[in-house]
């Protein structure tokens, strides 16, 4: 009996937002979060745009031979001190 459903809830959640916070409050809030998204995709956009001006997702080459001869100099400098 005194259980109330998800909407009543959320009736009563809605009349309270507007009662204790005002008419003006919900339309601010519902701004700011889609400028925030906006934002949110400006980003992302530039981020994609200063990868392609990097030189995007382009794979590197690693030379085996000097892999090798780095890691035989480091055990010669760690032999010697």
């Amino acid at each position: 009996m005194g259980s109330f459903s998800i909407w009543h809830w959320l009736i009563v959640l809605a009349v309270v937002l507007v009662l204790f916070g005002g008419g003006g409050k919900i339309p601010k809030l519902m701004r700011d979060m889609g400028q925030g998204i906006n934002a949110f995709k400006k980003g992302l956009k530039e981020d994609g745009k200063k990868k392609e001006e990097d030189g995007g997702d382009s794979p590197k080459v690693i030379d085996q031979d000097s892999v090798a001869m780095s890691s035989s100099e480091e055990k010669d400098k760690a032999a010697n001190g």
